[in-house]
């Protein structure tokens, strides 16, 4: 009996663990690119039930634990962007476009390379460039409003220690507590407690393309869809990327006009849901994934409930929580982006950029990070690749011998499940 019930207890605590860490990371991006509270709602509603329903076609028609979330990075850039020309309705057409374009990166295996094509040191620099604005939230909380966020700070710090799967739920639980005793039960009165779908009728226009659906499709790609394939391939299993890609990219299509903004194959919750914790059997470790999307599904019934508690909240808190949840993403981004020495000024380029927040013809800071660390890195291999210069006269005899360069990359964002939560966790 026990041996029946572990996969399903371990896709529940996959969707609890998922939903409880991030869904204030999908709000607040939500929010910023011009969503009302009724629309994040629904948006965070689509993505959880989009999520849930490409997890169960995948566990169920390849027998494999594929675990799916939201883009949790994808929802820190709708943060870093904010609001744009056009509003609301360029932004759902952003969320379209990406998805269909993950779609086609599923179809057309030439795209997926061009993706993976670009250089490790500039993918990790944007996406830390992109999660650094949420992650300095905690310490705004703490000066802002310390008698809410002390608490916040403390239980994460506990849990990280002694739970670390639990520290961000633990966290949000402590928030809930704290918004409940300083917050008069009046202030529920007029918000929607039960889930509604909000549909809104995409827009189109260049800067949207550019600045938003292009980097989502990056940063999904990049941040959540090639990690969650390493780390399947990590537990033994041979997963179909191109099936995943269009499953996710289709439902990201799907869900896009109700707010949902992307979906994608999940890291830290598909070790959850992949390693031996879920069954020892690697064969029957796909219910955990399949009960997991169930959950997830489930789990979004209760969006209405979770916008209205957040829209209580003063907004500095709700964005600390998100902030704690992206740390140890922040970590391994950075991690990736300084990793390798001939690329690492490139990298520094890329971040300091793309941290910046800096709006160019309608075009955010992210896509401008893209070019800088590009232009960078080509310039610096045209300089290695010119001419080379005489070489000096050789040392004396008894000079120490140089140190050897440090060998291949060991931590990488694409390559590094442990790094930190990159999803909806």
């Amino acid at each position: 009996m026990a041996g029946r019930s572990q996969p399903v207890l371990a896709g529940v605590v996959t969707a609890l663990v998922g939903f409880a860490s991030s869904f204030t990371v999908v709000l607040a991006g939500l929010r910023a690119v011009g969503a009302s509270d009724a629309q994040a709602a629904s948006g965070l509603l689509a993505v959880c039930v989009a999520s849930g329903l490409s997890a169960v076609w995948l566990g169920l028609r390849h027998r494999i634990p594929m675990s799916v979330a939201w883009s949790t990075p994808g929802a820190a850039l709708l943060v870093a962007t904010g609001a744009m020309p056009g509003g609301w309705p360029v932004a759902v057409g952003a969320f379209l476009v990406s998805g269909a374009l993950i779609v086609a990166a599923g179809l057309f295996p030439a795209l997926g390379r061009a993706v993976a094509a670009i250089p490790r040191p500039i993918a990790g620099a944007m996406l830390a460039g992109v999660l650094l604005p949420l992650c300095t939230a905690p310490v705004r909380a703490l000066v802002e409003v310390p008698r809410l966020a002390v608490p916040v700070v403390l239980a994460w710090l506990l849990l990280h220690r002694f739970a670390r799967r639990w520290a961000v739920p633990g966290a949000l639980v402590v928030a809930v507590a704290a918004i409940a005793l300083t917050t008069p039960v009046s202030g529920l009165g007029g918000a929607r407690l039960l889930p509604v779908v909000e549909l809104t009728a995409p827009a189109w226009n260049v800067s949207a393309m550019v600045g938003l659906a292009l980097p989502l499709f990056l940063v999904t790609m990049a941040a959540q869809n090639v990690p969650g394939m390493a780390v399947l391939v990590g537990y033994g299993y041979r997963p179909p990327f191109g099936a995943a890609l269009r499953a996710t990219g289709l439902t990201t299509v799907v869900a896009a006009p109700a707010g949902g903004h992307a979906v994608n194959l999940a890291a830290i919750t598909a070790a959850l849901a992949a390693g031996p914790d879920a069954h020892p059997d690697p064969d029957r470790r796909w219910i955990a994934s399949v009960t997991a999307g169930i959950g997830l599904a489930l789990l979004g019934l209760g969006a209405g409930a979770a916008t209205a508690l957040v829209a209580l909240a003063p907004p500095v808190l709700i964005e600390a929580v998100a902030g704690l949840a992206l740390l140890g993403a922040l970590a391994t981004a950075l991690t990736s982006a300084l990793a390798e020495p001939a690329a690492r000024e490139a990298a520094v380029v890329t971040f300091v950029v793309t941290a910046s927040g800096v709006a160019l013809l309608g075009v955010g800071g992210a896509f401008w990070g893209l070019v800088a660390g590009g232009v960078m890195l080509l310039l610096f291999r045209r300089r290695s690749d010119g001419p080379t210069a005489p070489e000096p006269p050789s040392e004396p005899a008894t000079a120490p011998p140089r140190p050897a360069s440090p060998g291949p990359d060991s931590v990488a964002v694409a390559s590094s499940p442990s790094g930190g939560r990159a999803d909806g966790d």
